[in-house]
């Protein structure tokens, strides 16, 4: 019965996309024939889409708000710390993709792609890509093949884009971008790259690297994009098309649709080669590209968007960014986007949250949480009807309270683990908190907030969820996780001194201790506190 929920939700999303689709089409009084543009300018493009179909859509001439570009070789952790993530605002860095691999390996003497160097080292990967010209749904159509079979695609459509018309007709000409490439964890051998010190405080991939979000085998799957085992990325897409275009027909070039990201995280993007072109709406516009009963959103930014349906659309304020080869774009929590590729592109993605944007996931399960219950408000008399709610919150935003929960747990576990560490291992003389004790702090803060903020629906103890500190540290995923974390925090913060002591906190943890067991929200408060009190108070000088 939780299955057909599930079909049903999928089913409702269906229809209303069938039923924005066909009130969109366009109703013209006289045939209007088709217009070849040859041009190298997507905000040129624009302007000819508006002109020709006298729409209300966005011209990118009235996007004025620029992103700022740093070096972030001048830029502190705790300068980025404060300015970009505890803002939320977004930000270019250059100056951090210096000695990767990736731009080596993956890019020609020509500055292009050395596609031929991944059909050869990695062309029997399966992979995801999108058909952009396709939509289906809220998003662009996907398709699984192997690596070189999208490369021997991309080829085929460059080689027609010059003129070479042989072997490629209509379904051969579509333009496809590879996305979602669990790169990787497919070769953890191969060191692409190293995650730049700003964005590496990742909550999300350190717990992926050693458990699942979500359990449940009936809304688990391998390849499913939600539920997946990590959120560390690898996109590639071909250029502009310049002939042969025709704009009342397909989008130029690879581009992604208008879209906040999964679990409203923050990511990171870095370009090994090529260029793309971005358009940002903060999140206080949010309400703006969405219909009056906040369910559907603007799909493309530059089509035929529908001023009745979309009323808010025409006040909306963009921002827009150029991101060449070797800079790294930083988009905070909800800030919508759309992107499109203007030059052969290798792009190198993850998500990632930590102790900064905690509260923008709670906040997200929390909305979707009722608006699953809402659906199926009829079944509200069941016995079952909370164990319905959390499947289909599972299913369809890729963790439910529980997952939740257990998550904020286990790094409210970590982070006292290594507290502990600091406080057993630390300078007699020292007087103050290290920056990283202070970092520490920090993230048992806004875990308790969070935990504060579950507590009036009993979001933790829902599914009978318990948690022992004495268990945790006899696993050896636990200790690798706080491992990752403090390690992480050594090169943050620039001082060994977490990870040469944590082999040895089992012995003494305890003794500081009177609760390690956590079952609820109000138990993971008390839990921190306690904590805070006890290993805080050594560090008052």
């Amino acid at each position: 019965m939780e299955s057909e929920f599930i079909v049903l939700d999928k089913a409702e999303e269906e229809a209303e996309w069938l039923h924005d689709f066909l009130e969109d089409i366009s109703c013209w009084d006289k045939p209007v024939p088709s217009v070849m543009i040859q041009c190298d300018s997507l905000s040129a493009l624009g302007r000819a889409r508006n002109s020709l179909l006298n729409s209300s859509s966005t011209s990118l001439s009235e996007m004025g708000l620029k992103i700022e570009k740093v070096n972030g070789k001048e830029l502190s952790y705790s300068e980025f710390a404060e300015k970009y993530m505890a803002q939320n605002q977004p930000v270019v860095l250059t100056g951090l993709m210096d000695d990767w691999r990736a731009c080596k390996d993956w890019v020609s003497a020509n500055g292009k792609p050395n596609l031929h160097f991944f059909s050869t080292h990695f062309g029997k990967s399966k992979v995801q890509v999108t058909d952009c010209g396709t939509r289906e749904f809220t998003d662009q159509k996907r398709i699984e093949m192997t690596v070189s079979e999208f490369i021997d695609h991309w080829l085929r459509v460059s080689a027609a884009d010059n003129g070479d018309n042989t072997d490629c007709g209509t379904a051969g000409r579509s333009l496809l971008y590879l996305k979602d490439w669990h790169f990787v964890k497919e070769y953890p051998e191969y060191i692409a790259y190293r995650t730049p010190m700003d964005f590496s405080d990742d909550w999300l991939n350190f717990y992926l690297d050693k458990y699942r979000m979500h359990n449940d085998p009936d809304t688990y799957s391998e390849r499913n994009e939600i539920s997946c085992s990590d959120y560390r990325f690898v996109y590639m897409g071909s250029k502009v098309l310049l002939g042969s275009v025709q704009i009342l027909e397909m989008d130029a070039g690879t581009w992604t649709p208008l879209h906040a990201d999964v679990f409203r995280s923050y990511s990171w993007s870095a370009n090994v080669c090529g260029k793309k072109q971005w358009y940002f709406l903060p999140p206080s516009q949010r309400h703006l590209v969405f219909d009056r009963n906040m369910k559907s959103s603007v799909y493309n930014i530059f089509a035929d968007v529908s001023q009745s349906k979309f009323p808010g659309f025409e006040k909306a304020i963009w921002w827009e960014c150029s991101q060449e080869e070797n800079e790294v774009i930083f988009v905070p929590s909800g800030w919508y986007h759309q992107v499109h590729n203007l030059e052969d592109t290798i792009s190198i993605n993850h998500n990632w949250f930590n102790g900064y944007n905690l509260s923008w996931v709670w906040d997200l399960l929390l909305k979707d949480y009722n608006e699953a219950s809402e659906y199926i408000e009829d079944l509200k008399g069941c016995d079952d009807f909370e164990e319905l709610c959390q499947r289909n919150l599972a299913a369809n935003t890729g963790m439910n309270f529980s997952d939740f929960f257990i998550f904020i747990v286990r790094f409210a576990f970590a982070n006292v683990v290594l507290l502990h560490t600091l406080v057993h291992g630390k300078n007699e003389t020292s007087r103050e908190p290290s920056e990283t004790v202070q970092h520490i702090y920090f993230n048992l803060e806004s875990i308790r907030s969070i935990a504060v903020k579950m507590k009036p629906i009993n979001a933790g103890d829902r599914q009978g969820v318990l948690l022992d500190l004495r268990k945790d540290l006899e696993d050896h995923s636990f200790i690798e996780l706080c491992a990752a974390v403090g390690k992480t925090y050594e090169l943050i913060h620039g001082r060994s001194e977490v990870t040469r002591a944590l082999s040895q906190c089992k012995e003494t943890m305890f003794s500081d201790f009177i609760r390690s067991q956590v079952q609820c929200s109000e138990d993971l408060v008390t839990f921190i506190d306690d904590a805070l009190t006890k290993l805080g108070g050594d560090f008052s000088g």
